[in-house]
């Protein structure tokens, strides 16, 4: 052991002792382990310690010397929270002195005479190794905000409950809305700062409050406290967090959850503080929201869900609706094309909405699975119509924003092609707005890959995000694809016809088709036919349809063609 420490960068020791005699035995002494550094009295050492004292790994001190003596010197260390940083080793022969020095703050003592220089060596290393770890379980147990890391706030909130299980406590979450955009806008550095000052106000927070405190997953911050009875600290406390600086806006809220059962894990209490929290996101009236039974009966149902995702795949629960698409360029609309769209048919829960299902699968990475799922199911239908009917007309399936970080994105839509004998044309490509806007190098990079392979692709919900009409021009799309907003009110606005018609002349200049979704009556019709729009879905001409419904459309197509 002591030959790595000679191997190693040699820490620093300070020699506190007034006697010359003392001070050159002892370091020569440590100085074959340690750089030294010496003291005369106490004054002299604390001037060291607060210039230096982050580099110092271990004190020697003496406690009798002129100017300032080591009792005087280890109270000041005490009042000026130095102790923390470096261990104090007494150096006396008096054993009430040792005893008294051990009580103000030094971790060990050193006998005098020094007539054992080995054994002083090995305490001393001893005492520095101990010290460091324990340093570095600190460093791991708190983060750069003064608040608990995950694990062990985790851990605490356990500690607590075994000592005091019939109390009862609130887990408080808060969330900063959108901190992404305040780490992108204002930098790194301002986003810390901003942490940092949550950290304390929380931390002060808990000075009246019995309770711990952490923080994880970047802008997350947890409390676990005796029962609040009224929120209104609460409240305050988040408007604080919130109160950063004029010119920064920063939106704090904050989730509730109060166990009543005392057998509640510490990651289900915090699940549900979070999920509260999260009722509050885009909402500007409300800064706290309580955990309840609505919640509660959310949760399970999601739960239930994704445990049944596997079954529903293998016994294919999972079922394809078509949606049909109209071409409206000539006098008579005619069926062009279809949009694959999934429905849920539970054994237990019925029909399940997608508008439950695909938001939860979304959250978690399952929506990836569910739309491969999709593209298998989609070309073993279009592979039917061909081989019954002759004839097929091409459906678009959605392309989530997680698919297009697969590197055999590619690779596995062209063996599905290739497995059902089907042209490139027949499956369409649908890819959300939001998945073009996010990440948009790798998304150009890849969806251009699809389009140099042959797939048709189209841009869905335009209109909903941010794009602009410059981003426009570098998408390679081949269809744009309206967010149905804009049908809802082309018929009655005339600014939002306007822009629509001007859209569309817009697409046109770029060799883009158009299509709009969501038409639901014939004035809405009528306004995007006048538009210019190419294609048309919605109501007005169909709901989706199953697998079975919508064949006589095929055979529609096949008598037109005969």
């Amino acid at each position: 052991m002591l030959d790595k420490v000679k191997n190693e960068q040699k820490r620093k020791v300070l020699v506190v002792d007034d006697e010359i005699i003392n001070r050159m035995m002892l370091g020569n002494i440590v100085e074959k382990n340690y750089e030294v550094l010496y003291a005369e009295n106490g004054q002299e050492a604390l001037d060291i310690i607060r210039k230096d004292g982050k580099n110092i790994s271990a004190i020697l001190l003496d406690l009798m010397m002129p100017v300032m003596d080591g009792f005087m010197l280890l109270d000041t260390l005490k009042e000026e929270d130095l102790l923390k940083e470096t261990p104090v080793i007494v150096l006396t022969s008096e054993v009430t002195a040792e005893v008294q020095s051990i009580r103000m703050g030094a971790v060990d003592f050193i006998k005098k005479p020094y007539d054992n220089p080995e054994v002083i060596l090995t305490r001393i290393q001893r005492i520095i190794e101990l010290f460091e770890d324990r340093q570095l379980i600190e460093t791991v147990e708190y983060d750069f905000t003064g608040l608990y890391t995950k694990d062990f706030f985790l851990e605490y909130m356990s500690q607590i409950d075994a000592k005091d299980p019939q109390s009862l406590r609130d887990t408080v979450a808060f969330d900063v809305e959108h901190f992404h955009l305040i780490q992108e806008i204002h930098g790194k550095t301002v986003a810390d700062e901003i942490l940092s000052y949550m950290g304390s106000n929380i931390r002060d927070f808990l000075e009246s409050h019995p309770g711990i405190a952490g923080r994880w997953d970047a802008d997350q911050f947890y409390m676990y406290v005796t029962h609040l009875e009224d929120t209104k600290e609460l409240e305050e406390l988040v408007e604080r967090l919130s109160n950063y600086s004029p010119d920064i806006t920063v939106r704090v809220h904050a989730g509730i959850y109060t166990a009543v059962a005392q057998d509640v894990e510490e990651e289900r209490k915090t699940a549900a503080a979070k999920s509260a929290c999260n009722t509050l996101s885009n909402n500007y009236t409300k800064v706290i929201a309580a955990y309840n039974e609505k919640l509660h009966e959310e949760e399970v149902y999601a739960e239930k869900l994704i445990n049944d995702m596997d079954d529903a795949m293998n016994e294919k629960q999972f079922k394809v609706y078509m949606q049909p698409k109209y071409d409206v360029t000539g006098e008579e609309p005619k069926i062009t094309g279809a949009e694959a769209l999934v429905r849920w048919q539970h054994p237990e829960l019925g029909m399940v909405s997608p508008g439950r299902f695909i938001p939860l699968f979304e959250g978690n990475g399952l929506v990836q699975r569910l739309d491969h799922y999709i593209w298998e199911e989609t070309a073993r239908i279009i592979a039917g119509w061909k081989e019954k009917y002759r004839r097929a007309i091409p459906v678009s399936v959605n392309v989530s924003r997680i698919d297009l970080y697969d590197p055999e994105i590619k690779t596995k839509l062209l063996n599905i092609i290739e497995k059902y004998h089907l042209e490139k044309k027949d499956l369409h490509l649908e890819i959300t707005e939001s998945a073009y806007a996010e990440d948009m190098d790798i998304a150009l990079k890849v969806i251009a890959s699809l389009q140099n392979e042959g797939f048709l692709i189209e841009m869905d919900d335009f209109g909903s995000g941010f794009s602009s009409l410059n981003m426009l021009s570098r998408m390679p799309i081949d269809a744009l694809k309206f967010d149905m907003q804009f049908a809802r009110t082309i018929d009655t606005d005339q600014k939002q016809y306007h822009l629509v018609e001007s859209l569309i002349g817009f697409a046109r200049m770029l060799g883009v088709m158009t299509i709009a979704e969501g038409v639901e009556n014939k004035e809405q019709y009528l306004a995007m036919k006048k538009a210019g729009c190419n294609i048309i879905q919605g109501y007005y001409f169909s709901k989706p349809l199953a697998e079975e419904e919508f064949v006589h459309y095929i055979e529609e197509l096949k008598e037109e063609t005969c």
